[in-house]
């Protein structure tokens, strides 16, 4: 009987559980379909499924790692001036620079008429152990032939690069041989120095130049003044113009050495990265010396973060140009195929609370980049009165004034001097030919050249060479025509970039340095305010500050485009 009821409600009980089945289907469905459609309308989902539609449906097949390669960069230039996307193939370059080493010959080298001619072999490097000389120029790389358009910067560093102990066979041609002449190289590490030049000014005053901040700068500035200190310098130059900068704890290492116990440096500060302060410890061997901070309009990032410290903490005069105002915090991402994003996350504050960034609009990068030009034309460069602030004020610790809204303005300004430019000047340096002139020349002469291993007696030589008259002669065949008057009237600053370009082939850096250093406005006005007890700067009402009109020659500065593999 039982049995026979339960038979007669089943398809009764089916029915029900269908139809609550049905219900509870179209509640779920209806209550999360919203969602799922939301989260397909977020903006990451869009870019995905649309990369899906692309591959599915686009009439042509396309490489979608191409073209996510090409749109990173473009997404970022929305954010600010300093994110960036970096490819797989670039991120060794990228780094090199600070990392304080990498792999590979040791020679430096320029590429002109599609060869590529050694400019200096790195002491006691793999190139120089296996005979390769300083303006050999090399025409065959493991055995294949290695001129001609293929020749460029990358691809050399490519050729000549490699893991370390890994051999490379390099053929050059050399001065007075006409055969090419084989060498095997075993590649090996190559430092990357960040500090260029540490030598004695004068008797009293060390000067020491710092290119970059990596990884091993703090300990390379630690032997630079052990070596001034075996001088026995009492005053301190450093030099930080046209260093853009790099690894925020190098400066913070450096400033600490200069700093009393318990001084803020910097601080940074992001919508999700809270506040974090670094301080100094006290332990800096450095701190009662007198100091003088250089900087200028390509002075940036880490370099700002140095000299704002010195001059908020009143600890350094700060002599130049305003800085470039790079104030950004990066944090480098990696993915998994080797690529990565520098993304800003954070700012730099200095200690009286200014931020280092100048202002910036979303996605618009052109005027970012154009900034530098808009401050020389608008006479920033060779008036101190026309430099622009578009922060408040802030204070140094005894109540100077200093300003926010973009870089650090110096204490004392140094402006560029004009005496001597001309419009032939100009030509003859933006062109190239000053440079290109002052190769040939060098490799030319560099049988004679190489009898000098001083400046001093190498410049000494320069100047009774005529050289000015002989860049002009070579320049009007390259299509620069002869302006006799102007020549006459540049004939000085002439004279000088050229002399400094054969240097620097013929010496190094630091020898490039203490030439142009030795007629250079700033370093003047920085030995005068040692001459003056002026390194550490006084309250407002026992200091009058005041501009200079002191001559420099800045294009000599520029440091030319050598590549080291």
């Amino acid at each position: 009987m039982n049995n026979k009821k339960s038979n007669r409600f089943m398809p009764l009980m089916m029915a029900l559980c269908v139809v609550i089945g049905i219900i509870v289907g179209s509640f779920y469905s209806n209550h999360f379909s919203g969602n799922r459609l939301s989260i397909i309308n977020t903006g990451t989902n869009r870019i995905n499924n649309l990369l899906h539609i692309i591959d599915d449906q686009y009439v042509d097949k396309v490489n979608l790692d191409s073209l996510v390669e090409d749109a990173m960069p473009k997404i970022l230039t929305e954010l600010d001036p300093h994110s960036v996307y970096i490819s797989a193939k670039d991120v060794e370059a990228a780094n090199q620079d600070l990392q304080g080493s990498f792999s590979g010959v040791g020679i430096q080298f320029v590429i002109r008429q599609d060869t590529i001619h050694v400019q200096n072999v790195i002491q006691n490097g793999p190139a120089e152990r296996a005979g390769i000389l300083a303006g050999d120029k090399i025409v065959m790389v493991d055995d294949h032939t290695f001129v001609g358009k293929a020749v460029t910067n990358q691809e050399a560093m490519r050729r000549l690069k490699g893991p370390k102990n890994t051999k490379v066979k390099i053929g050059v041609l050399r001065y007075g041989h006409s055969k090419p002449q084989s060498f095997v190289v075993t590649r090996g590490d190559i430092p990357i120095k960040s500090v260029s030049a540490t030598y004695m000014i004068d008797d009293k005053t060390g000067y020491i130049r710092i290119k970059s901040f990596g990884e091993t700068t703090y300990a390379e500035l630690l032997v630079a003044l052990a070596k001034l200190g075996e001088s026995g310098f009492q005053n301190l130059i450093i030099d930080l113009r046209d260093n853009t900068g790099g690894y925020l704890q190098s400066a913070v290492q450096m400033a600490n050495e200069f700093l009393p116990k318990n001084k803020l440096i910097v601080y940074t500060e992001g919508r999700k990265s809270p506040r974090q302060d670094f301080r100094s410890d006290g332990r800096g061997s450095y701190k009662q010396t007198p100091l003088v901070v250089l900087i200028n309009e390509g002075s940036a990032s880490a370099s700002e973060i140095f000299a704002g410290a010195m001059q908020d903490n009143d600890r350094a005069t700060v002599i130049g140009r305003r800085s470039f105002g790079k104030g950004l915090v990066q944090k480098q991402i990696e993915f998994s195929d080797g690529s990565m994003v520098r993304l800003t996350i954070a700012r730099y504050y200095t200690p009286s609370g200014r931020c280092i960034q100048k202002p910036y609009v979303h996605g618009e990068t052109d005027d970012y980049a154009q900034d530098l030009m808009s401050r020389y034309e608008h006479g920033e460069f060779f008036s101190q009165d026309s430099i622009k602030h578009t922060g408040p004020k802030y204070h140094t610790s005894n109540g100077r004034v200093v300003y926010g809204g973009g870089g650090i303005t110096p204490d004392i300004f140094v402006p560029e001097d004009t005496t001597g430019f001309t419009s032939y000047y100009k030509q003859a340096t933006m062109s190239g030919l000053i440079l290109q002139f002052a190769f040939t020349y060098t490799d030319d002469n560099r049988p004679k050249l190489n009898n000098f291993k001083e400046m001093m007696e190498l410049a000494d030589y320069l100047k009774k060479q005529n050289l000015v008259d002989k860049f002009a002669t070579y320049a009007n065949d390259k299509g620069l025509k002869r302006r006799n008057l102007m020549i006459r009237k540049s004939h000085y600053l002439l004279d000088r970039f050229i002399n400094s370009r054969i240097i620097y082939n013929m010496l190094d850096e630091q020898a490039w340095l203490e030439y142009v250093n030795e007629d250079d406005a700033t370093i003047r006005e920085a030995l005068k305010t040692f001459r003056n007890n002026a390194a550490f700067p006084k309250a407002p009402a026992k200091r009058v500050a005041k501009a200079t009109s002191l001559q420099r020659q800045p294009e000599i500065r520029q440091m030319p485009q050598i590549y080291q593999a």
